[in-house]
Parts: structure tokens; sequence; C-alpha cells
């Protein structure tokens, strides 16, 4: 695993040994940046599920201003701070369970990512959390990785999906008034 564009091109990553984890391949990882390269300069991010920390490191690679970085596994944390370490960045590092973090933290994203295990379905809490403490800068996007493509909640559009194999990306955008 490496970090494919940017400051940090090039950077080898450490990853968990858990098979149970399942990082974002480089195949989809590349097509997501690629949609949100312009995005991301001057950016503040929120990597609710971080595990080894690969797609908010690749964030800062491109130029975000600021992520904060959350797992509720120790190991996956450990080994996100082990790479932020590696590439020098000093970034915020939660260990909080995705509600906990979501009730705590603190400001507003242009960007939230949202990779939780491919067997748990977190979208609607998490959607309806953002929304209701006003997480979500306007023209910001919840960017939520899955198997499954539907999801809905109240108050949320799908700005675009894109499917590969088995993983499922949308797209959220706040609805707007005229929507």
């Amino acid at each position: 695993m490496r970090i494919i564009a940017g400051q940090y091109r090039g950077k080898k990553l450490f990853s968990l040994g858990d098979a149970q984890i399942r990082p974002t391949g480089d195949r989809v990882k590349e097509s997501l940046f690629q949609i949100l390269s312009i995005r991301l300069v001057g950016a503040r991010v929120l990597d609710l599920f971080c595990g080894s920390g690969a797609l908010g490191l690749e964030c800062l690679s491109r130029g975000a201003r600021e992520v904060v970085f959350n797992d509720a596994s120790p190991e996956s944390l450990a080994v996100a701070q082990k790479n932020l370490r590696a590439i020098g960045c000093k970034c915020r590092t939660l260990g909080y369970d995705y509600r906990t973090c979501l009730a705590r933290v603190t400001g507003s994203f242009d960007l939230i990512f949202c990779d939780p295990p491919y067997k748990e379905d977190f979208c609607k809490c998490v959607l309806d959390t953002v929304k209701e403490r006003g997480l979500l800068e306007e023209g910001g996007l919840v960017v939520y990785e899955s198997e499954r493509e539907e999801c809905a909640a109240e108050g949320w559009v799908v700005a675009d999906r894109r499917s590969y194999g088995r993983c499922k990306i949308t797209f959220f955008a706040r609805r707007t008034e005229e929507e």
C-alpha cells in the first residue's frame, strides 16, 4: 500500500495484519481521488473509520489543510499513527466508535470519509448525525464505501455513485432548498 500522488507520492504505508480489515484497493483509491481532486486543496477532512489512515494520508498528500483520523480499533489507530509519524505529519487522532466521534468532533468538514466494515450498515445513522450536528460544510460530501448501494436519509442527495466489483462508493451531498 502506497500514497498514490502529491507531496508524499510513493511513500509506503504500514498496514494492518488483520484479515478482517479491508483497505480500499489502489484502483478504487485512484479513481476516488481523481473524482475528489479539486476538492482537496485546503480541505478539512474527517476519516471516520480510518484503519491504516490511507485515505486521510492521501488527502494530506494532495493538499488538505487538516485531517482528523478516527477509529475505534486501538490496533488500527496505532497503525494510522505510525503512518503519520513516518511522513512527519501531526494530525488529530481519535479512538472513538463512530457515534461518539460524530458527537464529540467540533467544527465542520469539507469531506467525511466513511468506510466501515462491510458487514455493518451505519449509513443512515452517519448521515442523520452529520446533518443534525452541522458537520458538513456547504458543498461538502460524505463519501460512503460499502457493499450495498441502497442508503437513503432525509435531507441528502446522491451526488455520484461508483461501483468497483464488490466495493460501492456513494457520494452524498446535502439537499438544497431548491431540490
